[in-house]
């Protein structure tokens, strides 16, 4: 259990690196695709060294009723 916490952590730092490289964490805009295509990347990890990319271009939040 101990060796696959360590790997899921490394892999989550090579992924905020990658995200951090690409600049997603200095950028002004703050909307939901733009947090969910943070998160995607640092999901992905060393993935995105690889070539994977992912983008999330829009996010459909549901309004609340009235």
């Amino acid at each position: 259990m101990r060796i696959g916490s360590f790997v899921l952590l490394v892999w989550l730092v090579i992924g905020g690196a990658a995200a951090f490289q690409r600049g997603y964490f200095s950028s002004d805009s703050s909307n939901c695709a733009h947090a969910g295509t943070i998160a995607v990347t640092v999901v992905a990890g060393p993935l995105n060294y690889v070539g994977i990319n992912p983008k999330i271009k829009a996010c459909n939040v549901p309004q609340p009723s009235k």
